[in-house]
């Protein structure tokens, strides 16, 4: 078993060199007359950001930042593929019997979505639980090893996740997550019950409404309850996405390959594919120039590359079905016996469904009704993520004491 060894972020000055040769020689598309964000990311918007990457941008300051989490890196075997490097961030609290919790990132998000969540939760306040967190970079993503072989879909990612938090001594624990993390995370719930106890999720994407054969109370409850008029505003959010934000999944989910020689040479390419999501999907969040070229330069800069990433839409869309006869992602929208689950529901999600609709996923023992917040919720509005948890996993809440002998409270 390999060593859990300390890991700093320190990109070697030759791949900063070569980053600012290309954004030096970049060509830029031009525009329509009067062309905003549904064409895409705007013109303006990505020279003014090019610029400021080429110019002004200090990623020495921003690894100096990241580098004040606590990384670190260690390998983890994986059945039918080879062992993989994976690169977490793992927060201890000083509550001894604080509950371990593990955060998981999707696209276009990484690890540095759990930094603002971090403080807040591994100490124990006024009678609120704490928490260990891990929060790994997943494989092909930032700092972690990519895959070579075909066919590392949804029980491979969780996989790579259930076995970290078994290394690293938590045999019990709870998790949160969000994009690829629900995905993930309902994974690890269906294969891993036993050490998965409950999960908390920022984004829903159940298999539609409440069946009338496999649910039929609920179905009948779902079919005399009118909907809210917040929930008639996330349903049209939601056709919204169906309707003009998926392009990119279509593109992931069949040929990523083929994107992925541009995102692999052309950094501007790279950060417009990314920022139009950052804008697109939150709720008005103020993003800085800093912040965007930051998370974009996480893809940039990864240990397997910044088309790396994409792999995961193809291989889950293609993951061979398992006894069941259906695919693991088709799975993860079944319910899910013997996990607690809480959602958050956040208005400027991609998907914003009737809370409703959560009850076919699981035993569901917390609901958070948030108004406001997007798909990054985590970083977004840290503190709505964190009063979930709190809630949820404190006295009194529908999972309190999940974890045996690991409530969270002091004394």
């Amino acid at each position: 078993m390999s060593a859990i060894t300390p890991f700093k972020v320190s990109i070697p000055q030759e791949s900063l060199d070569r980053l600012h040769q290309k954004l030096a020689l970049t060509d830029f598309p031009n525009e329509l007359d009067g062309a905003e964000w549904d064409y895409g990311a705007p013109l303006a918007d990505i020279k003014r950001l090019t610029n400021h990457w080429l110019e002004k941008y200090d990623w020495r300051a921003e690894e100096r930042k990241m580098n004040e989490l606590p990384q670190f890196k260690t390998s983890v075997a994986i059945d039918r593929f080879e062992d993989l490097d994976l690169h977490f961030v793992h927060q201890k609290s000083p509550v001894k019997n604080a509950i371990p919790l593990m955060f998981v990132h999707g696209w276009p998000g990484s690890f540095l979505e759990v930094a603002k969540i971090l403080p807040l939760l591994s100490n124990a306040s006024d009678g609120f639980p704490a928490f260990h967190v891990v929060a790994p970079s997943l494989p092909n993503f930032g700092f972690s090893q990519g895959v070579r072989k075909k066919g590392f879909a949804l029980p491979q990612y969780a996989e790579a996740c259930h076995k970290l938090m078994l290394k690293l001594g938590y045999n019990e624990y709870v998790t949160q997550g969000g994009d690829w993390g629900w995905w993930i995370t309902r994974t690890i719930g269906r294969l891993y019950p036993t050490h998965c106890l409950a999960s908390h999720y920022n984004m829903l994407n159940p298999d539609g409404p409440p069946s009338p054969t496999t649910f039929p109370l609920l179905s009948l409850q779902h079919a005399l309850t009118p909907y809210t008029t917040a929930e008639h505003a996330g349903l049209a959010r939601s056709a919204w996405f169906r309707a003009s934000g998926q392009g990119y999944g279509a593109i992931q989910n069949t040929k990523p390959q083929t994107l992925g020689y541009s995102l692999a040479a052309s950094p501007v390419g790279l950060l417009a594919w990314i920022y139009e999501k950052l804008h697109d999907w939150t709720d008005d969040y103020p993003w800085t120039d800093d912040e965007v070229l930051t998370w974009v330069s996480v893809y940039y800069f990864s240990t397997a590359g910044p088309a790396a990433s994409a792999r995961i839409y193809y291989e889950n869309t293609h993951d061979a079905q398992d006894a069941s006869g259906l695919p693991a992602w088709k799975l993860a929208q079944r319910w899910t016996p013997g996990v607690k689950i809480g959602v958050g529901h956040f208005p400027r999600d991609i998907y914003v469904l009737p809370p409703l609709w959560s009850r076919a996923l699981g035993e569901v023992v917390y609901e958070g009704k948030h108004e406001r917040g997007g798909h990054f919720a985590a970083y977004e509005c840290p503190e709505l993520i964190v009063g979930d948890l709190r809630t949820m996993f404190g006295k009194g809440g529908g999972a309190f004491g999940v974890v045996k002998g690991k409530d969270g409270l002091v004394g």
